[in-house]
């Protein structure tokens, strides 16, 4: 069983959890103790996983991610008004290859969602993703993934999978469960213009740091669609989280960042959630808490809703186009909207129902003014489903 590889949280921060105010999240969270083993996961929403493999780093690490004082600073933090249970698993640490590690990855969040359980996962390079990824294989037909980062993390065919060319690997391994890449906060000078060409030809999507620090809601109908969220730390600018070369000047805020953890928490699609390439900073430690403390606080503004499930809760809107008319549907709950996709691969959509591309209101206005959005566009090169 994989659950057998799990390292136990650390005894010394049990004590240090006797400490803290009885609403600090180090006091509500069920975790795995050498003592009494691992938590009850039936009811569990979430459950955080350190990952302490580095050995793929394109950077090559000079020490381990320090979990602990991550944990430290997470286990510090004030509960919301939460009805979501956390559970904490403890660590999975190197094996005798970094094959064996993905392993125990692929295993582990498999189990959590056979469960239903979020698993929230602290790496110390991103290319933990592509095990994470693979957990899906048995159990979903194709899988939506979003990179928050600032590179695409292409790399040649023949190169070893790292943390600068994992998404090679969910590219061309089969079995390809991949329908939609997305990739928030680009920043052009990292990007091969060979990588802009790829996405374009796969009609995956992108969206350039200034686009969304000018508009940080572009992000959420992105998130909003992903079962699969990867953050990569070295997005955010160096000035924020550290003084390392391997952070940039330029990048996302801690703000905009927890403001995209937040969108990805309120996504009722989202089952895994990475946190990956952190420097052993005290910085580092106090982001990443924070992120996932906001990943958390989205979830439990979770509204499940479908146009095709409550059509009274919602407006419907019929756009004549030059091409043909585009449906848009508007929540009268949330005021989230939604636009119907044809399917261009019919097997993929057996309610005969058109599918549903998550979009904003100005994709809507655009289209009014014969503007067809290009989200819209590439989904329904894909057939989108």
């Amino acid at each position: 069983m994989a659950f057998d590889f799990l390292v136990p949280v650390n005894d010394k921060l049990l004590a240090h959890c006797e400490l803290l105010p009885a609403q600090a999240l180090g006091n509500k969270i069920h975790k795995h103790t050498s003592k009494d083993g691992l938590p009850e996961m039936a009811k569990a929403s979430f459950a955080i996983i350190g990952v302490n493999e580095s050995r793929n780093a394109f950077e090559k690490k000079t020490e381990k991610l320090n979990l602990f004082d991550i944990r430290l600073q997470l286990y510090k933090l004030m509960t919301g008004n939460w009805n979501s249970s956390i559970i904490d698993l403890g660590d999975i640490e190197e094996g005798e290859a970094v094959t064996d590690t993905y392993f125990v990855v692929r295993k582990v969040v498999a189990e959590l969602l056979e469960d239903d359980v979020i698993a929230i996962v602290i790496g110390a390079t991103q290319d933990i993703t592509y095990p994470t990824y693979r957990a899906f294989d048995d159990l979903r037909n194709m899988v939506n993934l979003v990179s928050v980062d600032s590179r695409f993390d292409f790399g040649d065919n023949d190169e070893l999978i790292s943390s600068h060319s994992y998404m090679s690997r969910i590219i061309t391994d089969q079995p390809n469960n991949l329908f939609n890449f997305s990739n928030i906060g680009y920043q052009s000078y990292f990007c091969a213009q060979e990588e802009l060409d790829l996405m374009e030809r796969l009609f995956f999507d992108s969206y350039r740091l200034g686009e969304i620090s000018s508009n940080i809601a572009l992000a959420e109908p992105v998130l909003r669609d992903a079962n699969i969220v990867s953050i990569d730390l070295r997005s955010i600018k160096a000035s924020e989280i550290s003084m390392s070369a391997n952070f940039s000047p330029n990048g996302f805020t801690g703000k905009e960042i927890c403001a995209i953890a937040r969108y990805a928490g309120i996504s009722d699609k989202v089952n895994i959630f990475g946190v990956y390439e952190a420097d052993n900073t005290p910085q580092s430690y106090q982001i990443i808490a924070q992120i996932i403390w906001y990943f958390i606080e989205g979830h439990n503004y979770r509204v499940k809703e479908s146009p095709y499930v409550k059509t009274e809760d919602f407006t419907k809107y019929i756009v004549p186009t030059d091409a043909d008319d585009l449906i848009y549907h508007k929540s009268n709950l949330t005021n989230r909207w939604w636009v119907e996709v044809p399917s261009i691969l019919s097997s993929h959509n057996k309610s005969n129902l058109a599918a549903l591309l998550p979009c904003t209101e100005q994709d809507y206005l655009d289209a009014c003014n014969q503007i067809i959005p290009e989200r819209w566009f590439k989904a329904y090169k894909k057939g989108f489903n």
